[in-house]
């Protein structure tokens, strides 16, 4: 059967400025000028015999033609990719890139490594942290086609916060954290000791301001709410754009923190924070472990995820 099909590269560059709305970042994702991105696109329109963007004042959205185009263009990049990964050697070892919340990494991912490492010596790991890994306010489905390149032997995957709609990957979910009230403890046993809720008052409260566009955060509002405290502002106290900061603020005594309690564990058992208050609030979202579906079953990748899920399933069961 033959197949008359626009030029590859228009595809691409259709599916990405359809993921973005914008030519500009489709044009950083594919290593390419803006100018580029607008020539592939005109003459896929050409080709076409209709418009696939609407151009605005200072935004674009897709005609109703692109919307019907776009998830079967991206199931075909996926099908292509998946075509390709198919004929790749099956080496045991490799290069993983690992991209993760900074604060995940940290504060929780760290500590685990040492088992993954003893167990996968010949698992080269790359681990960087982004927050763009952390899923915003206004994110809708995410396309896990971004940075797949399958000339390369290095893998990349992703741990991802967020609601788990992620298109193109196999998503596992690891765990949803639980946020509490942690402390020094030489807060419990200061000259105003924190006994109760509403001692509180009398102490400095600490901010996470690097979660500011999470679709559903926890405040210091609404954990005082639940607690029946009122009369304390909830806004006062010591802001940080740093979720690293507000718990070394923490630790150091300089005041209360509403933190995840996962990423707090090790604090906790070690005695350098304490969860003075049983009330934890509770979310929806959760972490995941995303991997684009073409390199889902490289070796490397499958041995990550048993050992990542493994671990995680600790966190559950307590």
């Amino acid at each position: 059967m033959t197949y008359r099909l626009p030029p590859l590269n228009s595809l691409r560059a259709f599916e990405a400025a359809a993921r973005h709305l914008s030519f500009k970042d489709a044009a950083a994702e594919l290593s390419v000028t803006p100018t580029a991105i607008s020539h592939q696109i005109r003459g896929l329109e050409e080709y076409l015999g209709f418009e696939l963007f609407r151009r605005l004042t200072r935004a674009m959205e897709l005609t109703r033609e692109g919307r019907l185009m776009l998830p079967k263009v991206r199931e075909g990049l996926q099908c292509f990719a998946a075509a390709i990964e198919s004929t790749r050697r099956r080496e045991p070892g490799g290069r993983l890139l690992l991209t993760t919340p900074p604060a995940f990494g940290s504060r929780w991912l760290i500590r685990h490594l040492p088992g993954f490492t003893a167990e996968h010596p010949e698992v080269q790991l790359h681990m960087s942290a982004s927050i763009e890994t952390i899923d915003a306010r206004d994110s809708g489905r995410v396309s896990g086609l971004a940075r797949v390149d399958l000339r390369e032997d290095e893998t990349e995957v992703f741990i991802r916060f967020g609601r788990g709609q992620y298109d193109g990957c196999r998503v596992d979910r690891l765990f949803s954290p639980g946020y509490a009230v942690v402390c020094s403890p030489r807060l419990l046993f200061s000259m105003r000791p924190l006994k109760v809720p509403t001692d509180l008052r009398w102490h400095n409260l600490l901010h996470d301001e690097s979660i500011m566009e999470l679709l559903d955060r926890p405040t210091w509002a609404e954990w005082l709410h639940l607690a029946g405290v009122s009369g304390i502002d909830p806004d006062a106290g010591t802001h940080f754009s740093d979720s690293g900061l507000v718990l070394s603020a923490a630790i150091d005594g300089v005041g209360i923190a509403l933190a995840s309690q996962p990423l707090v564990e090790a604090e906790v058992v070690a005695g350098r924070l304490v969860q003075p208050f049983d009330l934890v609030i509770r979310r929806t979202q959760a972490y995941y472990l995303v991997v684009p579906e073409a390199v889902a079953d490289r070796p490397p990748v499958q041995a990550f995820r048993r050992w990542l899920l493994r671990e995680a399933a600790k966190v559950v069961q307590q």
